[in-house]
């Protein structure tokens, strides 16, 4: 394995430090022969905003690139912490309040606090959650 996630894609947009890179993100099956006729294959057009100093211009194909541990801490943060709140918060409002639907209410707004503090650490999480842009050498 190589260790990244490449993407290639299109530059839509240069500001100051965001360049904005239009990707088309696909599904595995979307490469096979009969993806065509069958109903499984998908894939959707994303806007990647990677910061930095890049000098692309608008229209320059490049490949964006991120490695693999970058996707694994997003996958931690964006799901496997919150899972796990949900869980003890729930085991423990159950098991304190014996009221299901409390505890079950209770548990979804644990997860408040953690977006929360989320937002208030996005700028640091921009940076170590980021993607860099690579030319592609035609």
């Amino acid at each position: 394995m190589s260790g990244k996630i490449k993407h290639t894609g299109v530059i839509e947009s240069v500001e100051r430090n965001v360049i904005r890179v239009r990707i088309l993100q696909t599904s595995a099956c979307a490469s096979c022969k009969v993806a065509g006729h069958c109903g499984a294959s998908e894939s959707k057009e994303k806007t990647v905003e990677v910061y930095g100093d890049f000098d692309g211009r608008v229209g320059e194909e490049v490949t964006v690139v991120a490695s693999e541990q970058v996707g694994v801490n997003a996958v931690i943060l964006g799901f496997g912490v919150p899972f796990l709140i949900l869980i003890a918060a729930l085991y423990l409002l159950i098991r304190f309040t014996g009221n299901e639907p409390l505890a079950a209410l209770g548990s979804i707004a644990c997860l408040i606090p953690y977006y929360l503090v989320l937002y208030q650490k996005r700028e640091k999480l921009r940076e170590r959650l980021s993607f860099t842009i690579e030319r592609i050498n035609n």
